[in-house]
């Protein structure tokens, strides 16, 4: 039966067509975006999978910069201890020349001399961002990030790698009237530390605020060496020539500490600078963070360490360079194990980012193949389907005209 107010043929064409015309669409959209999941629309479940990974593949892009960052900082300090040990090595060299009795120990002694310079240099400059692994200022290790650890239930957590430090500094400590420390608990003490916590949010019974103001009452000289540690991170400053000279050396290494602190990032930490004239160096810490921050700040001279005994090395009498070969065989056993260390720790950083940046694209790959699209398949696709349109365009034209074609019956 033939109608000409319901023309169904009509009706089934215009449907095909517009089936065809999405699936071109979504076709378009693929080659387009070369993807074949660019959007939650297109399937929730592979995106949000994606999304997870795309997220993760971001976040060790970001451990990869820590490792690379770590392992310059380990190559300096190895490279340092790597010399200092050579220095040591020239230095065992005139003290066995010494130990003959016809030996111009004067000038040996001299070149020793030069030698002990020369390795206190090295160890004062050898830092990286900020950070000398061989002078003693980082504690006894630095955390280097290395991974995330994803749990069964989703809970993410960081993982570093710890790089033992070493101490290649020479010399003794003397201690200085450096601090003087006060929060709102009523805290206070002057010396060479100072140490106190600043409350957090979660916390009680502490202040959330407490001051460090740098003295000079014991004339800080260049090299002389202010470090913090905050919630286990470590901020230092050396004392330069040009500070020392000023007369405003409380300011400068205030700023210079502070600039280092800030350096560190510690979440809901701040650190004011001021000077009000009468209190010259004064840092204010405040914690707006959740968590207890422990404060603990400690001076030290450039050139106390574990290299302490080249110090007292003299060869100019016999008895002089007889204790000397002792010495310095202790000495180049330390800085042979710190160079071995450094270079186990240089290691361990370079295969973790090399493992880190083979996993980051093996999510990379695995990302591809949930949500990229085959081009081939839909180059092939698009055209079947655009031969499809054509198709069904013909044919919603030709059933539009069937109810004219009812007018040859009445003729």
């Amino acid at each position: 039966m033939s109608s000409i107010l319901t023309n169904t043929s009509a009706m089934v064409a215009l449907q095909t067509l517009q089936s065809i015309n999405d699936q071109l669409n979504t076709v378009q959209n693929q080659i387009s975006t070369g993807k074949t999941v660019s959007n939650s629309v297109d399937n929730a479940a592979v995106w949000a999978i994606s999304a997870q990974m795309n997220s993760d593949v971001t976040g060790f892009n970001g451990i990869s910069d820590s490792l690379t960052l770590g392992a310059s900082t380990v190559a300096v300090a190895n490279q340092a201890a790597n010399s200092v040990t050579n220095y040591l090595t020239q230095m065992k060299t005139k003290i066995i020349a010494a130990q003959d009795g016809n030996a111009d120990r004067a000038s040996l002694n001299d070149d020793i001399t030069a030698l002990k310079n020369q390795i206190n240099q090295v160890v004062s400059s050898a830092q990286f961002n900020g950070v000398n692994l061989v002078d003693g200022s980082q504690g006894t290790a630095v955390n280097i990030l290395s991974a995330l650890d994803r749990d069964t239930s989703g809970n993410v957590t960081a993982a570093f790698i710890a790089v033992a430090t070493q101490n290649l500094a020479s010399g003794g400590y003397t201690a200085k009237a450096v601090f003087d420390a006060t929060n709102t608990t009523g805290v206070s003490g002057a010396g060479d530390t100072a140490a106190f916590t600043l409350d957090g949010t979660t916390g009680g019974g502490a202040a959330t605020t407490g001051t460090i103001q740098i003295k000079n009452a014991d004339p800080l000289v260049a090299g002389d060496k202010v470090s913090v540690t905050i919630g286990g991170k470590i901020a230092t400053y050396t004392v330069t020539a040009q500070d020392a000279a000023a007369t405003s050396v409380e300011d400068m290494v205030a700023v210079g500490l502070k600039n280092s602190i800030d350096k560190l990032g510690i979440t809901g930490l701040t650190v004011d600078f001021s000077d009000d004239g009468t209190n010259p160096g004064t840092l204010t810490f405040t914690n707006t963070g959740a968590n207890d921050l422990s404060v603990a700040a400690q001076f030290g001279n450039a050139g106390s360490g574990g290299l302490a005994a080249m110090s007292s090395i003299d060869v100019t009498t016999a008895a002089g360079a007889s204790a000397a070969l002792s010495k310095i065989e202790t000495l180049l056993a330390f800085s042979i194990k710190a160079t071995a260390s450094f270079g186990s720790s240089s290691t361990r950083l370079t295969s973790q980012e090399d493992f880190v940046t083979k996993l980051a694209d093996t999510l990379k790959t695995g990302i591809g193949s949930l949500v990229d699209a085959d081009m081939e398949a839909a180059s092939a696709r698009l055209q079947a389907l655009q031969v499809q349109q054509q198709l069904g365009t013909q044919a919603l034209s030709i059933a539009n005209k069937a109810p004219q074609n009812l007018l040859s019956l009445f003729r």
